[in-house]
């Protein structure tokens, strides 16, 4: 993995080189529609990290037990958790002190890399939502936690708060047939209602509980 710029508070986002597909790409991995709608989402996650204001980080955001700071900390440990329960080991701890930004794009290619591997893209785990490959988990769960805190982030430091229409749309086919589930304590808010003619980012955040 390679960052062309460091530091939390980087005026631009960093160039993340992503890792080069292994295997047999017409099966399972780089190619594949889940593997380059994560990388959409992530990249957008990274401008975000990139650009938060050095006096930004503490403030409270649309998650109202969470700063910047603690937000940022959870998606890394989103993505640490996917890839310990992958590989079978423990889960390292988010410094959540330090460099976010440097921690966040290691978190993230790591996702791309185990994606890009055939043989671990397939590896099926039992979770939360049962038996489900690697590439199922990311697609369904990661890419829509991290989309959901993209706009939180967004939102808290007065960034661009547009997302991904494709990756809107297909975790919203995702989170809708689990929202029972996806309300229990520490998950999402109570849906709200969207205004009249809201469009599909506004009915998606609605429905996650953000007041677009």
């Amino acid at each position: 993995m390679t960052i062309r710029t460091s530091g939390p508070h980087a005026t631009n986002p960093p160039a993340v080189v992503w890792p080069a597909p292994s295997g047999d790409c017409t099966t399972v991995g780089t190619m594949s529609e889940v593997s380059d709608r994560y990388r959409v989402v992530a990249d957008g996650f990274t401008a975000r990290v990139a650009g938060v204001p050095a006096d930004r980080w503490e403030v409270g955001t649309p998650c109202t037990d969470w700063t910047v700071r603690d937000l940022v900390a959870h998606v890394i440990n989103t993505h640490r958790r996917v890839i310990a329960s992958l590989d079978g080991t423990e889960v390292p701890d988010v410094d959540s002190t330090g460099d976010l930004l440097s921690q966040w794009s290691d978190a993230s290619v790591d996702v791309a890399a185990a994606l890009a591997d055939p043989d671990r893209a397939a590896t099926v785990s039992t979770g939360m939502f049962g038996e489900q490959s690697f590439e199922s988990l990311v697609g369904r769960l990661v890419v829509s936690d991290t989309l959901v805190h993209t706009w939180d982030l967004a939102r808290a430091t007065g960034q661009d708060e547009a997302l991904d229409p494709g990756a809107v749309s297909k975790s919203m086919e995702f989170l809708e047939p689990i929202d029972d589930a996806i309300r229990r304590p520490g998950g999402f808010a109570p849906k709200i209602t969207p205004p009249p003619g809201a469009d599909e980012q506004t009915r998606f955040l609605s429905f996650c509980g953000r007041p677009a």
